[in-house]
């Protein structure tokens, strides 16, 4: 009997121990989401009252402070590189690679300006979530303070 109680109290403690790492993990990651999503606030703080129309299809265009659809950029671009028209960027007239790397450009931002939404979006329930770990991981008598 003295065997299996010395064997519970180093069991009983590591488990103790690997519950707490898990909550601290659990609870690092959450601050990181948190973090996260204030940044994307902070940086995309113009875009973010366009958000019901960033839904994939759409980019925002930050010098002009409009939405842009993707399908319409692209025909644009087609619309430049058949009537040369000069591209500012490259000092020439637009070309076939010059409109595909723009096209894929604003392809990865419009994807980019949909998750700075749904980040900025999921601040609040995750800011609530961590006070409620927060209250959860603190102990009983500490909460009484």
């Amino acid at each position: 009997m003295i065997r299996s109680i010395s064997w519970a109290a180093p069991l009983a403690l590591a488990v103790t121990g690997l519950l707490h790492a898990q909550d601290a993990t659990a609870l690092n990651d959450l601050k990181a989401q948190i973090w996260e999503a204030e940044l994307a606030q902070r940086n995309f703080a113009a875009g973010l009252r366009h958000c019901s129309e960033l839904n994939g299809t759409n980019f925002y265009f930050d010098p002009r402070d409009r939405v842009l659809n993707l399908q319409d950029y692209r025909r644009s671009l087609d619309n430049f590189v058949m009537q040369g028209v000069f591209n500012p960027e490259t000092r020439r007239p637009w070309n076939k690679q010059d409109a595909d790397a723009r096209w894929a450009q604003v392809q990865k931002q419009a994807t980019t300006d949909q998750a700075n939404c749904a980040a900025a979006a999921s601040l609040p329930s995750l800011q609530k979530k961590l006070k409620e770990l927060q209250q959860q991981s603190t102990p009983a008598g500490d909460a009484r303070k």
